[in-house]
């Protein structure tokens, strides 16, 4: 756990040193504006950050909210994801949770049953702002009626390619998985070292598999909340998902173990045309690539459905010691500046309406495919045990497949007895 207590020169330094002049003039704008100097203490914010891009947001929003709320000092400590939960858990506990936490919508669940998130119900239909968050967003941090989260922004899942071996190849950009798969196959030349698409069977791949299984028709949540699994629809998805690498080879022989790092430097340096990721990569992706060799598409859809990913990252308040000023950090990330800055820093999607329909947004095309799939996109499953299935049972059976371990067949009959087992 690091803590990171945020000054305007720190800020300023960062965003010279990673940015130059230009990210420093988008960070201006928040600062403009009344300040409400009746709100005032101390809070702490947990969040799981990593990139560069990332924490310099972090730094961009946390000195304007200062500058909106001076007498308000918020200190961020970040925790690795990976043990998230496990250090939520253990403050949940022993009464030591923070004031407001980052809460991923398949989190949620976990995360109130841990008595860890306050009820913002309330305080949500009596913002004035409300209008602005579209209420797609709102179910994955509603449980039985209780909005317990607020979106901070949205990962929206796409479809990176590389446009100009497509125009190169008179391939159209794909809009099902039957045609990012022919493709891929007809991008393939493993001797020029150019493989179709980047696949992620490493750390991370099991939000692939399951979004794919859903896709076929094969994964769901039935009325009362319980995951089911459709046997046959399973088993072709994930024989579907493998076989890009198992019997297609359109993905790197490093494949099985290709996390975000691998599947990303993969894509940027050339030697894939696909990859599947969400808007929080653009700005890297885009360090080494120009907008003639890239160009984004929403997901493709499956035979069955059209799994277009949008996940709000949600913030909750854990505690009601200083909600007040809790809510009011938490709303500063829906503000349209605010917003817009930490998109043009990390490429994360806003969470606002208001900031979306901005032009420096509808103005530039790439952010195409992100506007026009917030309105059919789908939120992640949910339900209580959901992370540590997918990552315990999941992924490791799918890579058993991908490494010839395995058929489709004993990997989705190995996910359906630890689901069983899970969930009781």
């Amino acid at each position: 756990m690091s803590r990171l207590p945020i000054t305007r020169r720190r800020l300023v330094g960062a965003s010279a040193a990673t940015l130059g002049v230009a990210a420093i003039s988008g960070v201006h704008p928040a600062f403009i504006g009344a300040q409400d100097e009746s709100l005032s203490g101390d809070l702490t914010y947990w969040h799981h950050f990593t990139s560069d891009s990332e924490m310099l947001g972090l730094e961009q929003a946390t000195e304007s909210f200062a500058a909106a709320y001076p007498n308000v000092t918020i200190t961020s400590e970040n925790i690795p994801n990976a043990d998230y939960m496990t250090q939520f858990t253990t403050a949940a506990v022993g009464g030591a949770l923070p004031d407001v936490a980052m809460a991923a919508t398949d989190r949620i669940p976990d995360m109130l049953a841990l008595g860890g998130l306050v009820d913002l119900t309330e305080r949500f239909n009596a913002w004035e702002d409300r209008a602005n968050i579209s209420e797609t967003l709102m179910p994955g941090a509603t449980i039985d009626g209780q909005i317990v989260g607020l979106p901070m922004f949205l990962f929206v899942d796409w479809l990176y390619y590389r446009q100009d071996w497509f125009e190169e190849a008179g391939i159209a950009p794909p809009t099902t998985w039957a045609e990012m798969r022919e493709a891929a196959i007809a991008i393939t030349d493993p001797a020029a070292g150019r493989y179709g698409f980047g696949l992620r069977g490493g750390d991370g791949g099991q939000g692939h598999v399951l979004n794919i299984m859903r896709a076929y028709g094969g994964l769901s949540v039935d009325d009362a909340g319980v995951p089911v699994i459709s046997r046959d629809e399973a088993i072709e998805a994930v024989g579907f998902w493998a076989g890009l690498f198992t019997t297609d080879e359109v993905a790197p022989p490093s494949a099985p173990n290709d996390s975000y790092s691998q599947i990303m430097q993969a894509f940027r340096t050339g030697q894939t045309a696909m990859v599947l990721h969400h808007t929080g990569s653009l700005a890297e992706i885009m360090a080494d690539l120009t907008p003639e060799q890239v160009m984004t598409v929403p997901v493709p859809a499956g035979p069955v459905m059209q799994v277009a990913g949008v996940a709000p990252q949600y913030n909750g308040i854990c505690k009601d010691d200083n909600a007040d000023a809790a809510w009011a950090w938490m709303t500063h990330w829906t503000t349209p500046d605010v917003a817009i800055a930490f998109l043009e820093t990390t490429g994360y999607f806003p969470a606002s309406q208001a900031a979306a329909e901005d032009a420096r947004i509808t103005d530039n095309p790439i952010y195409d495919a992100a506007r026009n799939s917030i309105d059919i996109g789908v939120l992640p499953l949910q339900f209580i045990g959901a992370p540590g299935w997918a990552s315990t049972s999941v992924l490791p059976a799918f890579q058993q497949v991908l490494t010839g371990q395995a058929t489709a067949e004993e990997a989705v009959d190995q996910m359906i007895a630890d689901l069983e087992a899970e969930i009781g």
